[in-house]
């Protein structure tokens, strides 16, 4: 497998798809739930960040095994016909990603000072506002959350490999491709493959590094 090897190319952009739509929804719904844990008070909020910070911590063979659960035959979502497509391993990748993001967020907005938001508010702010200027505030924690977000799901195996299959021109991605090639023994694609694995890291944590001394 060559770099002009139309194989590689399938592997690396079909890593890239999966991994960037992934990441595109669990922050859709990981920023603004971690805003908003951020900033409510209510009762009960110790057991949401809880749940979160268990989530943040969820084996991904686990996260592979309930979403395999979901999508099987016998599962109540069977009807989607997702298991060993790319959409389940975006769906299982979401899940990884989602409470990464979301407790990240929240303690970037945790650490926003109160008198800040204190202040905000007595410009009559609406609740909206306060939670967009605090988000701005913390946006160079929010870039932190999205960068260890897409590290943990870009080289992940376990789910991937058990929603997915690792079908050759289908499923098959950098992480679940070196694992093959390292059971075949084939020690030098393995690390070739890994090499592609962290450029694509480097290339996104350089992207972010240039977004983020525009921002600041």
């Amino acid at each position: 497998m060559t770099a002009c090897d139309p194989e590689l190319w399938s592997i690396v952009t079909l890593t890239l798809r999966v991994t960037l739509v992934a990441l595109v929804i669990a922050s859709v719904l990981g920023i603004p739930l971690g805003v908003w844990l951020g900033l409510a008070r209510f009762p009960g909020k110790r057991l949401f960040v809880a749940l979160v910070y268990t989530g943040m911590s969820l084996p991904p063979v686990v996260v592979g095994l309930l979403v395999y659960m979901l999508l099987s035959r016998s599962g109540p979502l069977a009807f989607l016909e997702w298991l060993f497509t790319p959409q389940a391993m975006i769906v299982a990748q979401t899940v990884i990603a989602l409470p990464l993001i979301a407790g990240l967020v929240m303690g970037a907005v945790a650490a926003v000072p109160g008198d800040l938001v204190g202040q905000i508010r007595s410009l009559g702010a609406t609740p909206w506002q306060v939670r967009w200027a605090v988000l701005r505030e913390a946006r160079v924690g929010v870039l932190f959350a999205l960068l260890v977000a897409f590290g943990r799901i870009v080289s992940e195996v376990g789910a991937a490999y058990m929603v997915g299959g690792n079908i050759q021109g289908h499923t098959r991605v950098l992480s679940t491709a070196i694992m093959m090639e390292t059971g075949k023994g084939d020690f030098a694609l393995a690390l070739a493959l890994g090499g592609w694995l962290m450029v694509l890291a480097l290339s996104v944590n350089l992207a972010a590094m240039r977004l983020q001394g525009r921002s600041l």
